[in-house]
């Protein structure tokens, strides 16, 4: 956290605390000690407001009032290193409990424990810690459902999970189950304002996304994004979207799977620019190695695959750049908070949007009422599908591969028919758009007839589809009409194709 920024620290247990931090640790001890019953409270704060730092007071506080042992539970080994230093930076004596702690004595002096929930189950399951001890469990990024599992164990302790969006990906795990109440500390905007975080600039464009599949887990899967994000036409659409924005500016790049960070590594190096890739099978002495780099590389580019959402804080980061698509509120938040953090000389950020993400959940700085996004958690996800489920027609990964060099590959026939009638066209210039779209894709991936005119036969199943969309909009054709239609619109495709091919061969002759 900066010291140069606007409100005036208070000093407390040996760490420096900003008003509003100060505030909301005085209203969760308040919770705390007004309820009879053990309390299960969620704590929201932004990336960036100091959730570290704040939860790490409260186990000093709570420590030295209650003399009971407190436990923080976090998800990722790294975290665990990061929080228990500035636990111990707070005055804390902690322990980390991680696969090579194979016993805890049963009288020790650790005031705190550290651990992953996995590590810590089986350590309570071979009785190596006393549960019974423990007056105060605090979750750090609480909105992994991984942590509820756990929460039972602790019969005597309060609860206090933190996190930045307060809403669980899995609708049959909403958070409001597990907290009793939720804890709201201060909005974006108003750190933004107050001088804590930089003011975003976000820069979006309109990226096609029908090919990607949902997975399992609810978000896009990583070979349908692979697939679309490292297109040429994609990759053409990334390196234009630096140049225009943030061209020799410190740059993170969020890519979905391995293979496309790859790619964007190489197109950028290829360019002339300083860029390196960075994944969770990067050996731990490389990856330090290229944080490093990065750190002193003024106009360095760092393009990545899950690894920096969390426990990365590079706070001269000057652009962050979405080059994928999610479905995830809290990723959404997590890789635009890598670039938020306020230096002196750093007041703004840009955000380089390539997946539709801003439209889906809206800007980055936007008020949120998440009491409501708590409480109605149904009603949330309902919204955010509303944004998320494309009305026309979804083509399979493996035929949109077939043309990457088209960045619009897809048609939403009822839209273009509904917009004709309103203008007064014949519903025929529908079926005639549809066609000149099939035959410039077809002619963008292919270098000669031959190939573009078989690659229109890859369009068999979409043109069928698009077929029966316009009869639908026509209303009571006959089937024959149908038959008809489908074979006029194949025949002029391969006209059109060939045309457009001939004459790109005669400007290639004249040049």
């Amino acid at each position: 956290m900066e010291t140069t920024i606007a409100d005036a620290p208070v000093k407390m247990s040996g760490k420096k605390l900003y008003t509003y931090q100060e505030s909301d640790i005085a209203t969760l001890f308040d919770k705390m000690e007004q309820s009879v019953t053990r309390q299960r409270l969620l704590y929201q704060l932004p990336t960036g407001g100091g959730k570290t730092v704040i939860f790490s007071e409260i186990a000093k506080r709570y420590i030295d009032k209650f003399r009971k042992k407190v436990v923080v539970l976090t998800h990722r080994t790294e975290l665990c290193k990061q929080t228990s230093a500035t636990l111990k930076k707070a005055g804390v004596n902690n322990k980390e409990i991680n696969s090579s702690v194979k016993k805890i004595p049963k009288k020790d002096d650790y005031q705190c424990y550290v651990a992953m929930v996995e590590t810590l189950k089986n350590r309570i399951k071979n009785g190596d810690i006393n549960v019974d001890a423990v007056g105060l469990v605090i979750i750090d990024e609480a909105h992994h459902n991984s942590f509820h599992k756990l929460l039972d164990k602790f019969k005597n302790a309060a609860i206090i999970g933190v996190t930045a969006t307060p809403f669980s990906s899995d609708i049959n795990l909403p958070m409001h189950k597990n907290y009793n109440e939720l804890i709201v500390g201060e909005p974006i905007g108003s750190l933004i304002e107050q001088g804590f975080l930089a003011k975003p600039k976000t820069w979006r464009y309109d990226v096609e996304l029908n090919s990607l599949k949902t997975g399992v887990h609810g978000d896009y899967t990583v070979s349908t994004s692979d697939a679309l994000y490292s297109s040429p036409a994609m990759l053409e659409l990334l390196l234009h979207a630096y140049e225009s924005n943030s061209k020799n500016k410190k740059t993170l790049i969020f890519n979905t799977g391995i293979f496309t960070s790859r790619a964007v590594c190489q197109m950028f190096t290829d360019a002339g620019y300083d860029c390196k890739h960075l994944d969770n099978k990067t050996p731990a002495a490389e990856r330090a190695e290229i944080l490093k780099w990065f750190k002193k590389t003024k106009n360095g580019i760092l393009t990545s695959v899950s690894i920096l959402t969390t426990g990365f804080d590079e706070p001269s980061v000057q652009t962050v750049i979405l080059n994928r698509a999610t479905n995830s509120l809290t990723l959404y938040h997590q890789m635009i908070g890598r670039g938020s953090r306020r230096l002196p000389q750093k007041k703004t950020f840009s955000i380089v949007d390539l997946g539709n993400n801003t439209e889906r959940f809206g800007e980055w700085n936007a008020p949120v009422d998440w009491k409501h996004v708590f409480e109605n958690p149904d009603h949330y996800h309902e919204s955010l599908n509303s944004h998320t489920e494309y009305e026309g027609h979804n083509i399979p990964a493996e035929i949109r591969s077939k043309f990457p060099n088209s960045l619009e590959v897809s048609f939403d026939v009822q839209t273009a028919h509904q917009e004709a009638i309103a203008n007064g066209d014949k519903a025929k210039i529908v079926i005639r758009d549809s066609i000149r779209q099939h035959a410039l894709m077809c002619a963008d991936n292919a270098d000669t007839i031959t190939e573009a005119l078989h690659l229109s036969n890859e369009l068999d199943k979409e043109i069928d589809w698009r077929v029966k969309q316009y009869a639908k909009c026509l209303d009571k054709v006959t089937k024959n009409y149908t038959d008809w239609l489908r074979d006029d619109y194949k025949s002029k495709l391969r006209i059109l194709i060939q045309k457009i091919m001939h004459r790109r061969e005669s400007l290639k002759a004249a040049q």
